[in-house]
């Protein structure tokens, strides 16, 4: 169940804590039906120092479930459900239901 959803699409948070946040799919986790969005969801983490890194605390983010996210249409600027359409050719493509433009 991916919902659509593909890397550096921006989306906005629908539920829970961050309610109303935007931000850009930074990487995501199919099997677990996870996403982690850019400035969403930040987490303390407490890091081991290392020859590189210096420890201390760190501020992550953590992923989001994708059932809490919705896409966010680039040309009319409105968090919409995704529509798959099948082309001529046979190749599908994403499309706005409310403006009905093609999201590549």
């Amino acid at each position: 169940m991916s919902l659509g959803f593909k890397k550096k699409d921006t989306v906005v948070v629908i539920s829970g804590d961050e309610r109303g946040k935007r931000g850009e799919i930074l990487k995501i986790f199919s099997d677990k039906n996870k996403a982690i969005v850019a400035k969403v969801n930040l987490v303390k983490k407490h890091v081991r120092a290392s020859r590189e890194k210096p420890g201390g605390i760190q501020t992550i983010e953590a992923p989001l479930p994708m059932a809490k996210l919705q896409f966010v249409c680039p040309k009319c600027n409105q968090a919409v459900r995704l529509l798959v359409q099948r082309l001529e050719d046979g190749s599908r493509v994403r499309t706005c239901r409310k403006c009905r433009e093609q999201i590549l």
